[in-house]
């Protein structure tokens, strides 16, 4: 499997900076919908495209990606900066690393369900806002363990730095069936069990929304 990481920034141009309010606007829902668009700009070749890549903003109008084939060059984007990703691992490696991720699980009769929200769901709504940050680690510390079981790691640690919950532009407001989720921002580290299973673990990338700038698990050699 060949895999390409990938850095990504918007054109500095005139003629793109003219479009910076509608490539990267302001409010967060709206940025994250255009930005799932712009991203698709660069690896869709065709209308039957499916999408084969993760992505992660960086700081303002910077992008990671981890992808199957490089990113195409436009005029929406500086010229992107692209290497090999073909990290040589082996059994007991420990890595730390940086994961933004929209956990969720299986509730028979609901579906999937975000980790956080379904743990949330059972407090009085006044204790909810004292308790989001310590249920939202302890949930999200139990989903990722769970990943690696079959992923190729072991969690040692993991530090769960913020929650959001996301909603997409036109919808706003309290109503059934509403495109939200919940986005996880972690670090910590882990140890390698299986590299073949984990390498391909990143390759597909870590839980839903991925379309959306969620699931590309970040890592480095722990000091």
């Amino acid at each position: 499997m060949t895999l390409y990481l990938s850095r990504l920034r918007l054109s500095r141009h005139p003629q793109a900076r003219a479009l910076d309010q509608l490539l990267n606007p302001e409010d967060p829902g709206q940025r994250l919908d255009a930005h799932h668009r712009l991203l698709w700009a660069a690896f869709s070749d065709g209308p039957d495209r499916r999408r084969d890549f993760l992505w992660r903003a960086e700081e303002a109008g910077a992008f990671l990606t981890l992808s199957s084939r490089p990113p195409v060059a436009g005029d929406l984007f500086d010229a992107p900066q692209v290497r090999d990703f073909a990290p040589v691992l082996t059994v007991g490696d420990r890595l730390s690393f940086a994961l933004r991720a929209n956990a969720t699980r299986d509730r028979k009769g609901q579906g999937r369900v975000d980790v956080v929200m379904d743990a949330l769901h059972g407090l009085p709504k006044a204790e909810r806002a004292v308790a989001r940050m310590g249920l939202a680690q302890q949930a999200g510390a139990e989903w990722l363990s769970r990943h690696g079981e079959a992923g190729g790691f072991h969690l040692i640690g993991v530090n769960v730095n913020d929650y959001s919950v996301m909603a997409l532009p036109g919808h706003r407001g309290v109503r059934r069936g509403q495109p939200q989720f919940g986005i996880l921002d972690m670090t910590g580290m882990l140890e390698v069990t299986d590299p073949a299973a984990f390498v391909a673990r990143l390759a597909q990338g870590f839980g839903r929304a991925r379309a959306f700038g969620c699931g590309l698990m970040l890592i480095r050699r722990a000091g």
